[in-house]
C-alpha cells in the first residue's frame, strides 16, 4: 500500500475544485437540484468515491492535511452569531426549548435502536454505543474520544474502526436525506420563506447586484476576525473554569454577544450583520468546510464490517425520517421555518453540526430566509446536546 499526503494548501485547492465539480453535476443532474443536495455534498462524495477506487484498485491511500478546514469553521460558526439579532434570539427561546427536547427525546431512541438491533444481529458487546448517539448524534469526534473507554471496557479491540466507521455512513446519509425530507414537506404544505429578507447565508445563484465589493468583504472578515480572536479568549476562559465546549461554541457566543452589543454602542459604524458579503463568506467557509470533510473520507474502513452496520444504519435512518416528518416537523410549528429546521435536524441526528447547516441553507437559497431556524439548531446540536450526549453515553458504557 503506497500512501500518498496532500499539503494543507493543496488539500484547499482541491476542495475548491470538488465544489465546483459538485455544482456543476448539480446543475446537469434534475434530481439533485430537486432533492436540494448542497454542492459541496454531491462534489465531496464523488471524490471520496475516487480515493475508495484508488486504494481498491490501485493500492494508493490518500491522505489529506486538514488544518485548514477548523478555521473555516470558525468562520462560518463567527458568521451565526453576528447574524443573530436580540429579537430572533427572544422569539427563538420556545422553539429552541421545543428542539432541544425532541432531540434529547430521539438520543434515547437512537439508542434504545442500536441496543435493540445488537442484540438481534448478536453483535458483540459494548457496540451499542458505537451504533447508537455516540457516533451519530455525536459523530467522528465523539466516537473517536469514547472508543478507548469503550474498547477496554468490553475488550472491543476495533472500538475506533466501528465508531468512525458508523459516523461516517452516517453523515453521508445525512447530507443526503435532509434536503429530500425539507422539499417534501415544503411542497407538500404549500410552504415559503420570508421574501425580500436580508441575506443570512449563501445568495441565490441569479443575483447580481453591485453592492458586493472589495471594501465590503474586507470589512466583513476584520470583523469576523475579531470576534474570533475574542472567542479564544472566552475559550479559554471557560477552559479555565473547567468548562470544555468546542472552539466554534465560544465564537458563535462571543459573535451573539457582539453583534447585539455593538451596533447600540457605535450606530454610526457599518455592521455586517444581514448583509451579502457576510452572506457570501458565510457559504464559501461553509462549502470548503463540507466539501474537505466529505472529500477525505476513508470509505474503505466501512468495507470490513459486513452487512450489520448497514443493516443497524438502515433502521436509523427510516427511524430518523419517519421521526422528522411526523413529530419535529408538526412540533416545531409546522411551518416553513419547520421544514428547514427538519432539513437541519437530519445532521443533528445522523450527521454534524456542519451537515445540518449545510441541508438547511441549500434550502433557504432555493426557497427564502428562515433566520430562527439557523439561531436555534447550532446551539442545541452545538451546545447542548453534547452535554446530554456524553451522560447518555457514560450510563450506557458503565
Amino acid at each position: 500500500m503506497t500512501t500518498l499526503e496532500a499539503p494543507g494548501f493543496l488539500t484547499f485547492t482541491i476542495s475548491i475544485i470538488v465544489f465546483f465539480v459538485g455544482a456543476g453535476l448539480n446543475r446537469l443532474i434534475a434530481p439533485l437540484r430537486r432533492w436540494s443536495i448542497p454542492d459541496a455534498v454531491t462534489g465531496g462524495l464523488l471524490a471520496a468515491l475516487a480515493t475508495l477506487v484508488a486504494h481498491e484498485a490501485f493500492g494508493l491511500e490518500i491522505i489529506f492535511d486538514l488544518d485548514a478546514r477548523d478555521m473555516l469553521l470558525l468562520y462560518f460558526f463567527t458568521g451565526i452569531g453576528l447574524n443573530a439579532k436580540l429579537g430572533d434570539l427572544l422569539v427563538g427561546g420556545r422553539p429552541l426549548l421545543i428542539l432541544l427536547g425532541l432531540t434529547l427525546v430521539f438520543l434515547v431512541i437512537q439508542n434504545l435502536i442500536a441496543a435493540g438491533s445488537a442484540t438481534a444481529l448478536g453483535l458483540p458487546s459494548g457496540i451499542t454505543v458505537l451504533l447508537g448517539s455516540a457516533s451519530l448524534i455525536g459523530g467522528h469526534g465523539t466516537a473517536i474520544a469514547w472508543a478507548p473507554l469503550i474498547a477496554q471496557r468490553f475488550g472491543l479491540a476495533n472500538a475506533m474502526e466501528i465508531g468512525v466507521a458508523a459516523a461516517t455512513l452516517g453523515l453521508v446519509i445525512a447530507s443526503l436525506i435532509g434536503g429530500p425530507v425539507a422539499r417534501f414537506l415544503i411542497s407538500r404544505h404549500k410552504l415559503h420563506g420570508l421574501e425580500d429578507a436580508a441575506p443570512m447565508f449563501g445568495l441565490p445563484d441569479e443575483e447580481n447586484k453591485d453592492d458586493l465589493n472589495h471594501i465590503s468583504l474586507l470589512w466583513t472578515v476584520l470583523i469576523l476576525n475579531v470576534a474570533i480572536l475574542i472567542g479564544f479568549i472566552v475559550h479559554e476562559a471557560l477552559v479555565g473554569l473547567g468548562l470544555k465546549l468546542p472552539l466554534f461554541v465560544a465564537c458563535l457566543l462571543t459573535a451573539i454577544a457582539i453583534t447585539n452589543i455593538t451596533p447600540r454602542l457605535l450606530p454610526r459604524l457599518q455592521w455586517p450583520a444581514r448583509t451579502r458579503s457576510l452572506a457570501l463568506v458565510s457559504d464559501l467557509a461553509l462549502n470548503v468546510f463540507l466539501a474537505m470533510s466529505l472529500m477525505s473520507m476513508q470509505l474503505w474502513t466501512l468495507g470490513g464490517l459486513g452487512p450489520a452496520l448497514a443493516a443497524v444504519l438502515t433502521l436509523q435512518t427510516i427511524a430518523a425520517i419517519v421521526y422528522i416528518v411526523f413529530v419535529v416537523f408538526p412540533a416545531m410549528g409546522g411551518d416553513y421555518e419547520a421544514a428547514v429546521i427538519s432539513a437541519g435536524f437530519s445532521g443533528i441526528s445522523l450527521g454534524a453540526t456542519p451537515t445540518a447547516i449545510a441541508n438547511m441553507t441549500a434550502i433557504t437559497k432555493a426557497h427564502g430566509a428562515a433566520p430562527t431556524a439557523f439561531i436555534i439548531l447550532p446551539l442545541v446540536s452545538a451546545f447542548f446536546i453534547d452535554i446530554a450526549n456524553a451522560t447518555a453515553i457514560g450510563v450506557l458504557v458503565r
